[in-house]
C-alpha cells in the first residue's frame, strides 16, 4: 500500500493511495495563495495601479517592467492571477480509478486533473459538496474574466532572473507549474464525472474495496471518507469539526478499527477561538458603523459567511444597527443563499427541525424578508443606484486580488473612518493588503476556522486509537512563529509518519488474508475431522476462481464422457485424471508409547538421542533410525522394505488422518 502526496498545503490536500489493485485520489485542493504575488484586478480603471512603476534590478542588468510592478516597497506580477496545482509528474494521473472529494473546497483543482490528464474514472462527492464546489468554481472564472488581462508575464519565471528577485517571489515555489484558472466549459466537463452518494453510502470499487462518506462536521455535505477491504481499513480525515455549527455533526465512531488514518486539514489558526473571533467581530462592526464608517467583509461565497449572517442577526437589534443595509455582493450570491436553506437534510437537528414548522433554517431568509439583507451579482446594475452608507459589504475573494473586494478597497481604503475585517483564515492579511499600501482604513483579523485543533484531534485519535497516522510534515512540528509551543503539534505513539508534496510513502501494514467464498455443494461434501476440542479441519480439492477481485472455490469438473465413434479419428488427448489427494496427517507421535508398541513387535534394542528438534531413535539390531520431529517422522532403512513397511504402519496408529 503506497501513498503519494502531491500537494504540499495541509488544508488544500491531493494525495494518491494505491490498495488492493485501485488507484485512490483523496482530494484535489488548488492553493491559491500563490495570487498573493499577483497585481489585483480593478473592476474599474484604476489611476493608482496603473501608475506603479516597472521593476529593474539595482544595477540595471534586468528590465522587466512590463511583468513586475513595485509597491509600497514590494514587487507583484502584472498579469492575470495563476494557480499553484498540485503535483501532476509524480504518477501517471490517467491510471487514477476515482476521485474522494470530503469538502467543497478541497475540489476546486478537480477541472485540471480531469481535463488534462487522460482521466477517465468518477469523482464521488455528497450532493452539496457538488452544488456549493460548482458555485465557487462558477465565482472564481467570472471574477477572472470579467477582467481579462492579455499579457501574460513568463520571463520573471527564468531561475535565473527569479533568484535576483526580492522577496517572496524569489521563494516562489515551483513557479512554471503555475497556471490560469479554468473555463466555465471545463467546470461542466469535469462535474459531469462527479456521482452523488448520501452519508454511510457503501460504494463497491471493483470488487476490492468499499469506499464509504462520513459526517465530518465542517461545513453543508462534507465528509470522511473509510476505504475497507474484507481485512483492511483505511480512514481518511479531513477538514473536520467538533464544534456546533450549521452542518450535520462529526461522525467519529465509524473511525474506530482503522489500520491507517490518514490527517489533513486541521485548524489553520490553532490559537484564535472561533467563538471568540466571532464576538470580535461584531464588536468591530458596531464600533465602525457607530462611528460612520463602513465595513468590509472579504469572504467565500459560502461556509463561514452563513454564520456570520446568523451571528449578527442576533446582535443587530441588541447593537441598534437595525437600519444599516448589509449588502453580500457576488456572482452566485442567489444561489449560494438559497442552496443553503434546501439541503435540510445536510443540517445539524436544530436547522432540520425548523424545515417542518416549516421555518427556514437559517436566519438570513428573514434578513432579507425584511430587507436588511440585500444580494447582487456584481457592483454594476442594480447595486449602483441602491447602494447607501454607511454599510456592511461581504463580498470576495478574500485574497484581495480580484472580485468586487477590489473595488470597495479602492473606495474605501482612503479612509480611516472604514474597516476591513478578515474572517477566512487562508491568506496571510498583510500580504493580502500589500499592494493597497499606504492604506488608511482599519483593518481587524478575526480568522474563523472550525475545523479540529491539537486538542481536539489528539483526543480523537486516542478514542478510535489508529495502528497507523499520516499526517502532513507541518503537524509534527511546531509552527515557526511559535517554536516553543509543543502543544501546538501532533505527539503521538508511535509517531505519525510525516509527508510533504512530492513524497512516497509505503503505509506499514502488510496485506495478510483474502477472503475467499465456497460453493454450498462443495462445502456440503466436505467431511471435518476434530482435530482439538472445538477445531474440525476438513481437506478440500477444489478449482479456484478469481473474478472482479471475487475468490471461489468451486468442485473440480468430472471429464466429459467420450461419445464413442465409428470412424477413425486422431488420437484425441484425454483430460489429465484427477487423483485423489493423500490423507493429511496430524497429531504428534508419544516417545513412550511409540517404544512400547516396538517392544510389542519384537523391537527391544532402541537407542534414543535427544535432539532439538525432537527425538532420534536407534534400532541397532536392524540398523535403522526413525527421526521423531514436531512436524514429521522420517525412516532411514536401507534395503528393508517389509521392515520399512511395519514401521511406519506403527507409527501411522499414533497419527489422525484427515
Amino acid at each position: 500500500m503506497k501513498l503519494y502526496c502531491l500537494s504540499g498545503h495541509p488544508t488544500l490536500p491531493c494525495n494518491v493511495l494505491k490498495f488492493k489493485s485501485t488507484t485512490i485520489m483523496l482530494d484535489c485542493g488548488l492553493d491559491t495563495t500563490s495570487v498573493l504575488n499577483f497585481l489585483p484586478l480593478p473592476l474599474v480603471h484604476s489611476p493608482r495601479l496603473s501608475k506603479l512603476p516597472g521593476w529593474i534590478s539595482k544595477d540595471g542588468s534586468i528590465n522587466l517592467e512590463k511583468e513586475l510592478k513595485e509597491c509600497a516597497g514590494r514587487v507583484f506580477v502584472d498579469a492575470q492571477p495563476e494557480f499553484c496545482l498540485p503535483e501532476r509528474e509524480l504518477l501517471d494521473l490517467s491510471t487514477i480509478d476515482v476521485i474522494l472529494i470530503s469538502n467543497y473546497h478541497c475540489m476546486m483543482a478537480l477541472p485540471y486533473i480531469t481535463e488534462h490528464t487522460g482521466f477517465t474514472g468518477t469523482v464521488y462527492a455528497t450532493e452539496p459538496t457538488l452544488q456549493i464546489g460548482r458555485l465557487l468554481m462558477e465565482e472564481l472564472v467570472n471574477f477572472m474574466e470579467r477582467v481579462p488581462k492579455a499579457q501574460a508575464a513568463t520571463c520573471w519565471k527564468n531561475k535565473e532572473v527569479q533568484r535576483m528577485l526580492p522577496g517572496p517571489l524569489k521563494d516562489a515555489v515551483d513557479v512554471w507549474t503555475w497556471k490560469r484558472c479554468y473555463s466555465m466549459q471545463e467546470v461542466n466537463s469535469a462535474l459531469s464525472k462527479v456521482q452523488l452518494v448520501g452519508y454511510s453510502q457503501k460504494v463497491e470499487l471493483f470488487g476490492a474495496v468499499q469506499i464509504s462518506p462520513l459526517s465530518s462536521g465542517y461545513s453543508l455535505g462534507s465528509s470522511n471518507w473509510i476505504i475497507q477491504s474484507h481485512h483492511e481499513k483505511v480512514s481518511y480525515v479531513s477538514g473536520s469539526s467538533l464544534l456546533t455549527t450549521h452542518p450535520q455533526p462529526m461522525d467519529q465512531s465509524s473511525l474506530k478499527n482503522s489500520d491507517v488514518l490518514i490527517l489533513t486539514g486541521l485548524t489553520q489558526m490553532p490559537t484564535a477561538n472561533p467563538d471568540g473571533m466571532l464576538g470580535e467581530f461584531c464588536s468591530n462592526l458596531a464600533m465602525t458603523i457607530r462611528a460612520g464608517g463602513n465595513v468590509l467583509v472579504p469572504c467565500y461565497s459560502s461556509g463561514v459567511i452563513y454564520d456570520l449572517l446568523e451571528c449578527l442577526y442576533q446582535f443587530i437589534e441588541s447593537a441598534s444597527l437595525g437600519t444599516t443595509p448589509f449588502y453580500f455582493i457576488s456572482p452566485v450570491a442567489n444561489s449560494s443563499l438559497e442552496f443553503s436553506q434546501i439541503f435540510a437534510e445536510w443540517l445539524c437537528h436544530n436547522k432540520q427541525t425548523k424545515v417542518y414548522l416549516p421555518e427556514p433554517p437559517f436566519p438570513h431568509a428573514e434578513l432579507i424578508q425584511t430587507n436588511k439583507l440585500k444580494h447582487y451579482p456584481s457592483i454594476h446594475g442594480d447595486f449602483s443606484s441602491e447602494f447607501r452608507q454607511p454599510c456592511v459589504v461581504f463580498t470576495g475573494h478574500p485574497s484581495l486580488r480580484f472580485g468586487d473586494v477590489v473595488h470597495f478597497m479602492e473606495l474605501w481604503g482612503k479612509s480611516s473612518l472604514n474597516t476591513v475585517i478578515f474572517t477566512e483564515p487562508d491568506f496571510s492579511y498583510l500580504d493580502a493588503l500589500a499592494p493597497y499600501q499606504p492604506l488608511a482604513m482599519k483593518c481587524v483579523y478575526c480568522p474563523i476556522d472550525t475545523r479540529l485543533n491539537f486538542h481536539q484531534v489528539s483526543k480523537l485519535l486516542k478514542e478510535v486509537q489508529p495502528l497507523n497516522v499520516v499526517c502532513p510534515e507541518q503537524y509534527t512540528q511546531p509552527p515557526v512563529t511559535q517554536s516553543h509551543r509543543s502543544d501546538l503539534m501532533l505527539e503521538l505513539q508511535p509517531p505519525p509518519m510525516p509527508y510533504r508534496r512530492c513524497s512516497v510513502l509505503s503505509l506499514p501494514f502488510r496485506r495478510r488474508y483474502e477472503r475467499v467464498y465456497i460453493l454450498p455443494e462443495l462445502a456440503n461434501s466436505l467431511v471435518p475431522s476434530e482435530v482439538k476440542a472445538g477445531v474440525s479441519v476438513a481437506t478440500v480439492s477444489a478449482v479456484l476462481h478469481s473474478k472482479d477481485n471475487k475468490h471461489t472455490l468451486q468442485s473440480v469438473p468430472k471429464p466429459p464422457p467420450v461419445a464413442p465413434s465409428k470412424k477413425r479419428k486422431r488420437v484425441i488427448e484425454e483430460p489429465p485424471v484427477t487423483l485423489s489427494p493423500k490423507p493429511l496427517l496430524s497429531g504428534a507421535v508419544p516417545l513412550e508409547a511409540f517404544l512400547a508398541t516396538l517392544q510389542k513387535h519384537g523391537i527391544s534394542e532402541v537407542k534414543v538421542e535427544e535432539t532439538a528438534e525432537g527425538h532420534i531413535l536407534h534400532l541397532q539390531a536392524e540398523d535403522t533410525l526413525i527421526q521423531l520431529e514436531e512436524d514429521g517422522t522420517h525412516i532411514v532403512c536401507d534395503n528393508n522394505e517389509p521392515l520399512r513397511t511395519t514401521l511406519r504402519d506403527l507409527v501411522l496408529r499414533f497419527l489422525q488422518k484427515l
